[in-house]
């Protein structure tokens, strides 16, 4: 197929693309740095060009912290954004399928015992980020409705290699290779005691490339492991891997109640046989080693 990617110098973006290569697709993409999803013209004029047949919607303020820190700019991107790509998809490739990212972050958070949230538990967006991303995926149920082929992911958390530090698994692989080189100051930590629902990104990846199949029916898939880990177990894991035992300070500004996000991702599995294939260990060593190098190559 020719396929459109939005987002495609990000994180997922940037893997996504060779994936989709290597699997005999046409890939077009754009980042920020080419056309700003935010402007409907550029926007247009990029879907017009390439005519796609399928889009991956990955453009977005996706760090919670930046979106609250600016709503306008959320807004902006996030819910203008995905306007734009539904209304240049409906005038020049309406029968294209448009794969919108969307978040866990949508759901409520809940008590660290409380059962996985599956595609039917309410919506409970609290902050800029979750309300931008739900208004986006109501855009999306807008034009289904219309007759067009919308597919709308709710991907839980996912990390890997070349994530950014301000995302927690990789600030704290990089603050356990730094003490394991042999820096001597203590980790700044947060809650340790939530739980969230960790997927290596090369498997959310793999789910998106699925919900390609136009033999999959269009509706609304979690992309989540379905095991809760308390982000303690992050420190613990990435520690034991490196050998060390990390003095640990609580940062206040990273500081929220424990509370808990873990997700059901059977629809997934019953429509496309998608699987997880990274264990939680795999995930952290692959995460420690990334962050070993770099600290090493900092250090020259």
């Amino acid at each position: 197929m020719e396929i459109l990617v939005t987002g495609s110098r990000g994180f997922v973006g940037s893997r996504l693309i060779p994936r989709l290569e290597a699997a005999g697709h046409r890939v077009s993409g754009f980042d920020v740095d080419s056309v700003d999803v935010s402007d409907s013209s550029a926007v247009e004029a990029f879907v017009r060009g390439c005519s796609p047949e399928a889009v991956i919607h990955l453009a977005a303020i996706a760090f919670v912290p930046a979106a609250a820190k600016d709503p306008g700019l959320a807004e902006r991107v996030n819910v203008g954004g995905t306007r734009n790509i539904i209304e240049a998809l409906e005038a020049h490739a309406a029968g294209a399928r448009l794969l919108l990212i969307g978040s866990g972050d949508q759901y409520p958070a809940l008590d660290p015992e409380a059962p996985s949230l599956s595609e039917e538990t309410p919506l409970a967006p609290s902050g800029a980020y979750a309300e931008t991303k739900t208004a986006a995926e109501n855009l999306g149920h807008e034009a289904a409705q219309r007759g067009r082929d919308v597919v709308i992911v709710r991907a839980f958390n996912h990390t890997g290699p070349g994530q950014e530090t301000n995302f927690v698994a990789p600030d704290f692989a990089q603050q356990i290779a730094r003490i394991e080189a042999g820096n001597s100051e203590p980790m700044r930590v947060g809650n340790l005691d939530s739980v969230r629902d960790f997927l290596h990104v090369d498997d959310v990846i793999d789910a998106y490339i699925r919900l390609l199949d136009p033999a999959v029916p269009a509706g609304t898939y979690n992309v989540a492991s379905g095991m809760g880990t308390k982000i303690g177990t992050l420190l613990e894991t990435l520690a034991r891997l490196a050998g060390v035992r990390p003095e640990v300070l609580r940062d206040e500004k990273r500081w929220r109640p424990a509370d808990a996000r873990v997700g059901n991702s059977q629809r997934l599995q019953r429509a496309t046989g998608w699987r997880p294939s990274h264990s939680l260990d795999a995930i952290l060593a692959e995460l420690l080693d990334y962050w070993r190098a770099r600290v090493q190559e900092q250090a020259r």
